[in-house]
């Protein structure tokens, strides 16, 4: 009888074991970068990332099992459009986001992106607000990191302003942009906000200049394009259908 107790809770162990190895290779890591940029080019007004296009992809995922890393340029806490925190904007993400301080301890400590390597992640994902206009659209860390991923056949996703730190991205000598399907905000939609005269290109034209097939659905509208590794997002309510799109294709990969 003891024997076979003791087979049973060895089985049960064994069983155990693999069924937590499994469950931990099988987790994915997606890494989200974020804007270290608070100034709104020389308006003297603040900005920083937009914190729907965060929380809503954040829980999206997170709620699925993926594992987070936060990085930005400078680490440390990073800006947040105080537009964006406007309680006539709260949704049921934002709300969890305000409320979450294990999610507020994690972004006062946010990476450095200088020292992050892609192989420890199975993908990036960008928010947008207008702050990654002036940081990220530069950062050499963020170029080579955005290229990195994309030529290890690992998807790159951006919401809103984000895709436009693709702005300087090549790959083999070429725009990743270029013959590609994208999205992102909308000449009209910075022209809605005022902004046309202030950002220092418009996301939609840039796209286009470097090759890309831009393509836009009704403004403040849900749309989201996918195009191989890239998935791209037009304005905040597209923040979920990037997610989901992002979470399609991790779950597709092994």
């Amino acid at each position: 009888m003891k024997k076979i107790t003791i087979l049973a809770i060895l089985a049960l162990t064994v069983s155990s074991f693999i069924a937590t190895a499994q469950k931990s290779k099988k987790m994915k890591k997606v890494l989200f970068v974020v804007t270290s940029n608070d100034k709104l080019g020389n308006t003297g007004e603040k900005t920083g990332f937009w914190s729907e296009e965060f929380a809503a992809p954040y829980y999206e995922l997170l709620d699925q099992g993926i594992e987070i890393t936060i990085a930005s340029p400078l680490g440390g806490q990073p800006p947040i459009d105080p537009k964006s925190a406007d309680p006539a904007s709260a949704t049921e993400d934002t709300k969890r986001f305000d409320s979450d301080k294990i999610l507020q301890e994690k972004l006062k400590n946010t990476h450095k992106l200088s020292t992050i390597n892609q192989a420890d992640y199975d993908a990036v994902f960008y928010p947008g607000g207008h702050g990654p206009l002036w940081d990220l659209v530069e950062d050499k860390n963020s170029i080579a990191l955005i290229e990195s991923f994309y030529t290890h056949k690992k998807p790159v996703a951006f919401v809103c302003h984000a895709p436009a730190v693709l702005k300087n991205v090549k790959v083999n000598g070429e725009f990743l942009v270029k013959g590609k399907k994208v999205t992102g905000f909308a000449n009209t939609e910075e022209e809605a906000v005022g902004l046309t005269k202030i950002v220092p290109f418009l996301l939609e034209d840039e796209l286009q200049k470097n090759g890309a097939s831009y393509s836009k659905g009704a403004d403040w509208g849900a749309y989201a394009v996918e195009d191989g590794l890239l998935i791209t997002g037009q304005n905040p309510a597209s923040s979920k259908l990037v997610a989901a799109k992002l979470l399609t294709q991790l779950n597709s990969k092994k």
